[in-house]
């Protein structure tokens, strides 16, 4: 039996955890400078200003270009798979630059959104904003503008986030109309249901309310 598929499949399977853990680190990195930064989006217009004054993003440009070293060679495995069969190469062989341009787009724009989160997150409860919930917040919003998010848990859709820039950086799709879709949604969004539910989540799983349960 030929082992080529399997050690094939292995090879995939590393590249997409590689591509996984670099977005996790881009948006680590991103939040972590969002609340660093005591200037705060304070509007969703605002935000959207922002997003068309495409500025250099120099200070996470280390971050997005690893991102891309990472992404460039998952494309061509996409471009190869059935899906992608009819993807003309010449568009493969530029990815690398259509990629980088749609990154530090993509970048830009949930870097906006994380800050106009951050200022109604500390607006509504009178403290700093939990990195955590404004990435949950932040990546859920910008890929799906018209769900509410669920904020019972803080984990991340960073397969669906690697996978909306791998694709619309192949096809050279814009993503400004979807990132100002997220804005006006995170300036309507019930940040009082959100608080709500993680001090719900937090005692939910406190050392305290385990032992409650344990002594019932």
């Amino acid at each position: 039996m030929s082992i080529g598929p399997y050690r094939q499949s292995v090879q995939d399977e590393i590249m997409t955890s590689a591509l996984i853990r670099a977005a996790d680190n881009l948006l680590d990195d991103l939040v972590d400078r969002v609340l660093r930064n005591e200037e705060r989006v304070a509007t969703a217009a605002e935000g959207k200003l922002l997003i068309a004054a495409d500025d250099e993003m120099e200070d996470v440009a280390d971050r997005v270009q690893r991102f891309v070293a990472v992404a460039t060679p998952t494309i061509r495995v996409l471009a190869r798979g059935a899906r992608f069969t009819r993807v003309p190469w010449v568009l493969v062989a530029s990815t690398a630059v259509s990629l980088t341009t749609t990154v530090r787009a993509g970048v830009r724009e949930v870097r906006v959104l994380g800050s106009l989160l951050a200022f109604r997150l500390e607006q509504v409860s009178g403290a700093p904003a939990d990195p955590a919930v404004v990435k949950k917040l932040a990546v859920e919003l910008y890929l799906a503008p018209k769900r509410k998010p669920d904020v019972a848990r803080l984990d991340l859709p960073l397969a669906q986030l690697a996978r909306r820039w791998l694709l619309r950086g192949l096809f050279g799709r814009d993503t400004r109309r979807a990132a100002e879709m997220a804005l006006d949604a995170a300036e309507q969004l019930d940040l009082d249901r959100v608080l709500e539910t993680r001090r719900t989540c937090a005692i939910g799983t406190s050392p305290a309310a385990g032992n409650h349960w344990r002594s019932v």
